[in-house]
């Protein structure tokens, strides 16, 4: 393990990266004297793909491949400690209201471990690797997923809450709405919604490919989540409908930011980074780095955009799409910056290093989703979110039949009556052995509504559901 201190040194380097609204413009000369300069590296023994988070007192938190989390003060570059899992850390940290870091591993588990010293505080078992990142909700439940689930666990205890099974991997990592639903994608294709008391799922909405991309959440609620079909999807999140979509010539494996003017940047495997107007979708400008753009974009209070791509760090004017500098590092970027209170820039590198650089921007913009993990802590959620509420009745979601597996009628086959009413509430009317709740949100796969649901029991057991119009 390697430390080197390396106090202001180096210009900014320049490399490729331009604008293709205007490729015959100029680039600037030059940008402010201590703009992009690195301040210090911390090199561990392999990759840095994690993406650092940073906690209130300034402490920077990111994982490496070498199977450990590294502790580093954020204004020397000195490590504080280091945790060892039994395999690689590609897993971004999360920081508790308390302290407390949360990291995967591949080793298919999380770990809760203490922000002071290191010491490990309960770790669970996810059943199943991913790279999914975990997400703190208000009431400090942890989201993660691993394999195909995404779970809910109690941040004090480790203890399990619930799970939600997809039909693919969740390397997405979860956001967390206003209203305390969970939003996160799946390489089954799809980004759902769901109920963060309960695991129950809200909507699902199909894309054309895997959903690597971790979803960002508007001003408005408006989720926007990119897919390796090529687009980049602003999705209603009250029922899951398309606004508006917009296609790259690439996968969409990068997280969208919004910026403070509603602006939606993301990064494409076409090697360029966009800013889209996030109320229609129109393209405002596209910045090409010459090398996919697989790091998520970040925004500094001045509406500089920094991005890593190929070996380097681009800072890029937000409004113009103009490139101010580039910083390279040794090796591919695919870890996301982030930006400190004092707006220095820390960035992982397949070079093995954090970096830490200096730039003019005094600390993060001021707006919905500015970041990878909406916060220097990564905790994933809009700020002011309200801690989840069970939602009994059920019949306020949103269902299908005869879908898949989570469809009503197939999901509920088999359960015990008091699990229905824990979930619905008393029956609105019967008939016999049958259970009647009206007012539903029903839809089957050929489209056709159904608002009445009827639970026939036997032996206190669901044995079949059907509908009424």
């Amino acid at each position: 393990m390697k430390q080197i201190l390396l106090m202001i040194a180096a210009g900014a380097l320049v490399g490729c990266g331009k604008k293709d609204a205007d490729p015959t413009k100029p680039e600037p000369t030059k940008a402010k004297a201590t703009a992009g300069v690195k301040l210090w590296e911390f090199e561990t023994d392999w990759h840095v793909v994690s993406s650092p988070a940073i906690g209130s007192d300034g402490t920077v938190y990111v994982g490496s491949r070498d199977k450990k989390l590294y502790a580093i003060n954020g204004k020397s570059g000195v490590r504080l400690w280091e945790f060892e899992t039994r395999d690689e850390v590609w897993s971004s940290p999360a920081i508790g209201s308390d302290g407390t870091v949360y990291v995967s591993s591949r080793d298919d588990h999380l770990y809760a471990i203490n922000g002071k010293t290191g010491v490990k505080i309960w770790v669970f078992f996810k059943g199943g690797h991913a790279s999914s990142s975990p997400a703190i909700g208000p009431d400090g439940t942890v989201y993660v997923g691993g394999g195909s689930k995404l779970y809910a666990i109690n941040g004090k205890s480790g203890v399990k809450l619930w799970e939600f099974e997809t039909r693919g991997g969740v390397w997405s990592s979860p956001a967390i709405g206003s209203d305390g639903t969970i939003y996160v994608g799946s390489y089954d294709k799809k980004l759902y919604a769901i109920n963060g008391k309960n695991g129950f799922k809200l909507w699902e909405f199909e894309t054309g490919y895997e959903v690597f991309s971790s979803p960002a959440i508007g001003s408005d609620d408006t989720v926007y989540v990119g897919s390796m079909d090529k687009k980049l999807y602003a999705i209603n999140s009250k029922n899951g409908v398309k606004l508006w979509e917009f296609e790259t010539r690439g996968g969409v494996r990068s997280s969208p930011t919004i910026g403070p003017d509603g602006t939606v940047y993301v990064g494409s495997m076409d090697k360029k980074l966009y800013a889209i107007n996030g109320k229609n979708g129109v393209k405002l400008w596209g910045f090409e780095t010459g090398d996919v753009v697989l790091s998520s974009p970040a925004i500094g209070s001045d509406d500089t955009v920094y991005v890593g791509s190929g070996s380097k760090l681009y800072a890029i004017n937000g409004k113009s799409g103009d490139r101010l500098w580039v910083f390279e590092t040794g090796s591919n970027v695919e870890s996301s910056p982030a930006i400190g209170s004092n707006g220095t820039v820390y960035i992982g590198s397949h070079d093995d290093k954090l970096h830490a650089i200096k730039t003019s921007t005094q600390g993060l913009a001021n707006s919905p989703w500015p970041m990878r993990g909406q916060n220097p802590q990564h905790t994933g959620r809009v700020p002011g979110a309200k801690a989840p509420v069970a939602m009994p009745p059920g019949k306020a979601f949103a269902w299908t039949m005869g879908v898949n597996q989570q469809s009503l009628d197939r999901f509920y086959v088999g359960k015990l009556q008091a699990q229905v009413q824990k979930f619905f509430g008393k029956p609105d009317k019967t008939q016999g052995e049958w259970w009647g709740y009206t007012g539903m949100n029903i839809t089957d796969g050929q489209g056709n509504k159904y608002s009445t649901a009827w639970f026939g029991f036997s032996n206190g057991m669901v044995q079949q559901v059907r509908f009424d119009k």
